[in-house]
């Protein structure tokens, strides 16, 4: 279907929430498994640092490329090029099984989901009228987040079963699998006519604060969601938890971020929530989340594992809903891109921020000073616009 402001039937939304998922657990299923992998591949610390990095490092080069290309030839044939590529890039380790083709293998999968990630965002936009934006990005984020929820755990599973090429496989049919259920059941979207645009109208467009404020937030949750599921566990056994205990948090915070963003998504649609404050009660829960992580015990890292949860649910449905709602129908692949491209700035820059200032001082000193970065965004909105007003 185009974009004629119809309802997309749900059997052409679900491959896209298949695509979602894939790349959840292409990225955590296996980046999870590579640090007890015993086959000769990864051999030290630096290796395994090396092979986590071409995935996300990918991403960040090339997801505004897709995302510009889609809005070219057509979100569904990038779409279904990732998801096949993904899947080659998959077959390829599971084929050859030697330590060089595992790093192939796993640049070729970052690059591939850098296609079909923001093309998937885009139709999702494209598919449905900006009244069910918000239900649309909260189910397609639901189910990346059980992506990154499951991923560990089925990886671990199958590791233990097969090995890494078993993994592998089971990636590879996954892609190939989602791209011809997508094949068969995306309708084409064409792209739409669009005047031409300078490197100047682009940095234009992309330093307005109706792009600037909804990526940032973005960025700023999947910090947080980052440092959470890193940096909680180690704050757990710091306070004598054992390992039950830390994972049934990180669980918590992945539950949580995956049950609210439907929930978030169906009160914007609604008109129950918008999403200028419906990002800031988002943002605000994230901080406090935070803040409760520097208590000691096991109730200050549930705590903090569910307003951190929470908080990035809300932002999450709720900034990709203002930014498909801010952009022009022809530019929406370059926007989800370059979206995606400030998301995974923050799920690199949080960790190493925290990282940073903990081993400066303490780690309650990096939860405080990425919760104050957080917070400092909606201040300097409510400054602006008040300053603005008066």
């Amino acid at each position: 279907m185009s974009a004629t402001g119809k309802t997309a039937p749900a059997r052409r939304m679900w491959p896209l929430y298949a695509a979602g998922f894939t790349t959840a657990f292409g990225a955590h299923g296996i980046a999870a498994s590579l640090g007890g992998h015993a086959e000769g591949a990864v051999t030290s610390l630096l290796v395994l640092g090396g092979l986590l990095t071409l995935y996300d490092g990918a991403e960040v080069l090339l997801k505004p490329v897709f995302g510009t290309l889609a809005d070219r030839v057509g979100a569904r044939p990038v779409l279904l090029g990732g998801l096949v590529a993904f899947s080659a890039a998959s077959a390829l380790y599971v084929v050859a099984d030697r330590p060089g083709w595992l790093w192939a293998a796993r640049l070729g999968q970052g690059a591939a989901a850098s296609a079909f990630s923001p093309s998937a965002s885009a139709l999702v936009a494209r598919l449905n009228p900006a009244a069910k934006h918000g239900r649309a990005f909260g189910s397609y984020g639901f189910y990346k987040s059980i992506g990154y929820t499951l991923g560990p755990l089925l990886g671990g599973v199958l590791v233990w079963a097969g090995g890494l090429r078993l993994l592998f496989a089971v990636t590879a049919v996954l892609g190939a699998a989602v791209a011809a259920w997508a094949a068969r059941a995306v309708p084409g979207v064409p792209p739409l006519p669009k005047d031409r645009q300078t490197v100047l109208d682009l940095a234009r467009r992309l330093a307005d604060p109706a792009f600037l404020a909804p990526t940032a937030a973005l960025a700023a949750a999947t910090a947080a969601l980052s440092v959470g599921v890193g940096f909680l566990p180690v704050s757990g056994r710091a306070a004598g938890l054992g390992t039950v205990a830390t994972g049934a948090a990180v669980s918590v915070l992945a539950a949580c971020a995956a049950v609210v963003q439907p929930r978030a998504g169906r009160a914007l649609d609604h008109g129950r929530l918008t999403t200028r404050s419906g990002i800031t009660a988002g943002l605000a829960l994230t901080a406090g989340g935070l803040g409760c992580a520097m208590l000691p015990g096991l109730a200050g890292i549930l705590a903090g594992a569910v307003l951190i949860g929470a908080g990035t649910g809300l932002i999450t449905p709720l900034g990709f809903a203002a930014l498909a709602s801010s952009t022009p129908q022809e530019r929406l692949g370059q926007t989800m891109g370059a979206a995606e491209l400030g998301r995974e700035l923050g799920d690199a820059g949080g960790p190493l921020l925290v990282a940073v200032v903990a081993s400066l001082t303490t780690l309650t000193h990096g939860y405080a000073v990425l919760a104050a970065v957080i917070v400092l965004g909606p201040v300097l909105s409510t400054v602006r616009r008040r300053l603005a007003a008066g």
